[in-house]
């Protein structure tokens, strides 16, 4: 260990910064954050810190560095473009055994300024020990998302409780298993979802049985269009603690593989005539799993809320008094516009966008054609690909133009993204010898001709004949 890993309390103690460059903007934001009573020696200031001089909350001497400057200094930070400045200020910052640092110069510091994750009071540092800068900030970068900003907030309730626990559970084996049992189940992801005052209650009851009893809960998770970049930070941190996962088949394999390894995985995946289990019996399963006292990641693609059935799955968790909470996901809709460079929306071609779920029943869609086929908007069908006839028949016997752009994407934000590019009068003929692969997304307005000036995603894209 090249250094020792400290935290200092800089409170209400004089931190000397030297320098007046944007440089010394970052370092003295970051001393005030911590308390720090910041006075600056510069000849002269950015305007971001004169702003600070004239408000009050920092102090300054408009002049070059002296020795005097160091007269009851708690710490000091040397921020100038001049060499010789910053290594005398360590020279004799030293001498007076004052912790001093000097950016981007390991060499002459006493310490450094790690890279912090800051959910206070809980706080990381990530330093390199001033090897790379850049490297501690990307690490804390990974940090960030598995580190939910709320943590700071379950400190603080656990903190209230330090003595209420330590007089209920005399054992210091016994303690731990308690906090351990807090600070990973129920009552943590009360505080992570926002319920504070549920989580206080939760956590007096079990203060006072002397004991944390494992309940259950679920989790609806959007899984996002396919692309595992795409999912948010508290879709993976609940996948990666969830004791069971129930999957769609939309749930991408690389999304998938992000699942805690040991968990045990449930597939309830649908397709046309083909249901893994129908979904009041899904349901049902969310209800026992949880009522067994496991963690339940219940993973879809996309979005929960969007054709997902969510709804459904809630309203029978909720009538069973099972705990949840809902992960939006990036909807199947949005990550393909996004992905295949067709904005949903333009102001020069569609100023709505409506999604619309292509799957048939009994040979009709049941769909109101005519708010369809209205002039300036998007229309996005979900699992239309079988209905494509149906879908280009009906928008132009009910007035859009025959010549109205439409594309259609297969798999999208994945590597085997792949858009087939037409009208509404000859995508049948775009796609007749292809082979499509499901999951598929058809999008029809005029936003589609500007594919090939937004695409980015270096996707295959298939014209038809010319």
């Amino acid at each position: 260990m090249d250094l020792l890993p400290i935290f200092m309390n800089v409170r209400d103690r004089r931190a000397l910064v030297v320098g007046g460059g944007e440089v010394a903007v970052r370092k003295v934001g970051l001393l005030l954050e911590a308390g720090a009573a910041v006075h600056v020696v510069s000849p002269v200031l950015v305007p971001a810190l004169q702003a600070q001089v004239d408000s009050g909350a920092i102090t300054s001497r408009r002049a070059a560095f002296e020795p005097a400057d160091l007269e009851g200094v708690a710490l000091v930070v040397a921020a100038t473009d001049d060499e010789a400045v910053n290594a005398l200020v360590s020279e004799l910052a030293q001498a007076r055994h004052i912790p001093v640092n000097v950016v981007d110069n390991p060499a002459l510091c006493s310490f450094v300024m790690p890279s912090i994750i800051d959910r206070s009071p809980v706080q990381i540092a990530v330093s390199t020990g001033g090897a790379s800068p850049v490297l501690a900030r990307l690490l804390r970068a990974r940090l960030e998302s598995a580190i939910p900003a709320a943590y700071g907030r379950l400190a603080q309730l656990v903190e209230r409780f330090r003595d209420k626990v330590k007089a209920r559970f005399k054992d210091t084996n016994a303690r731990r298993n308690f906090w351990e049992n807090v600070l990973q189940g129920e009552i943590a992801e009360l505080v992570f979802a926002g319920k504070d005052e549920q989580a206080q209650a939760a956590l007096e009851a079990a203060v006072a049985a002397g004991k944390d009893e494992k309940v259950g809960e679920v989790y609806l998770v959007g899984g996002g269009p396919g692309d595992p970049d795409l999912l948010t930070f508290r879709a993976l941190r609940l996948m990666q603690q969830a004791d069971v996962i129930v999957h769609d088949r939309l749930v991408s394999k690389q999304v998938l593989d992000l699942c805690r390894r040991d968990a045990e995985r449930i597939y309830v995946g649908k397709e046309r005539d083909n249901h893994a289990l129908p979904q009041e019996q899904i349901n049902m399963l969310l209800v026992k799993l949880a009522k067994e006292g496991k963690r339940v990641c219940r993973l879809k693609g996309g979005d929960p809320f969007i054709f997902g059935r969510g709804g459904e799955e809630i309203e029978t968790l909720a009538a069973e008094g099972v705990n949840f909470q809902v992960v939006p996901g990036i909807t199947a809709a949005i990550g393909m516009s996004s992905y295949a460079g067709i904005p949903l929306t333009h102001r020069d071609y569609s100023q709505s966008v409506t999604f619309v779920t292509g799957h048939l029943k009994d040979g009709s869609m049941n769909l109101n054609w005519s708010a369809l086929a209205q002039p300036n908007q998007t229309v996005v069908f979900y699992m239309g690909l079988k209905g494509l006839p149906v879908i280009c028949d009906n928008l132009i016997k009910h007035g859009r133009s025959s010549d109205t752009p439409m594309a259609l994407v297969q798999q999208a934000t994945t590597p085997r993204q792949k858009e087939f590019i037409g009208t509404l009068g000859t995508m049948l003929k775009v796609i007749e010898n292809q082979e499509i692969k499901a999951p598929t997304l058809i999008v029809v307005g005029e936003v589609v001709q500007l594919h090939k000036q937004f695409s980015w995603f270096e996707p295959q894209a298939y014209y038809g004949d010319k």
